[in-house]
């Protein structure tokens, strides 16, 4: 592979965190409110990184899994069966999501961080310990398992702390 390959195979996850980061900041620009900004980042986070991402993640695994086994360094395994399921997973709470609490979000990202984190954690043991470089395995996949769940969770919590800040609207007696 040339290394323009290996970069845009290694770049192409971010995806997956650019585009819901660009939109969300395009259309929070019309807020007319924290609040209405912070849902607005939630929203698309939740559908577009967790959501679509973990989707186009399910359906490359299970439509094109030499290619995937190929992309991250590992042999052709039932493991990859596996993973397609998790995103499926992750994707189904990624939707769930953006019509979700903010308690049930920051559940949502320490659930999707659960899996995530820990594939984190076997990416970078893989790549120290076995000297796995493979596209898929370094690069951006590292990148959105740290950043997907994390910011689900901060906006989240920011998303509490605010409406605890936030005083109710007055009720007319």
């Amino acid at each position: 592979m040339d290394n323009f390959g290996y970069f845009a195979q290694s770049a192409f996850p971010l995806v997956w965190i650019l585009v819901p980061a660009i939109g969300a900041y395009v259309r929070a620009r019309h807020a007319t409110s924290a609040r209405e900004r912070l849902e607005i980042w939630q929203r698309w986070w939740a559908i577009g990184a967790f959501g679509i991402g973990s989707l186009w993640m399910t359906v490359a695994f299970f439509a094109f899994p030499d290619v995937m086994a190929t992309a991250i360094g590992f042999p052709r395994t039932p493991f990859l069966f596996e993973i397609a399921f998790a995103n499926l997973g992750l994707a189904i709470m990624g939707f769930r999501a953006a019509s979700a609490s903010a308690r049930e979000r920051i559940t949502i990202g320490l659930g999707g961080g659960m899996f995530l984190w820990g594939a984190l954690a076997g990416h970078v043991y893989q790549w120290f310990a076995n000297g796995d470089h493979a596209p898929g395995n370094t690069g951006g996949v590292l990148v959105n398992d740290l950043l997907i769940p994390a910011v689900m969770i901060v906006l989240a919590v920011r998303s509490r702390r605010l409406a605890a800040a936030t005083p109710p609207p007055a009720v007319a007696v």
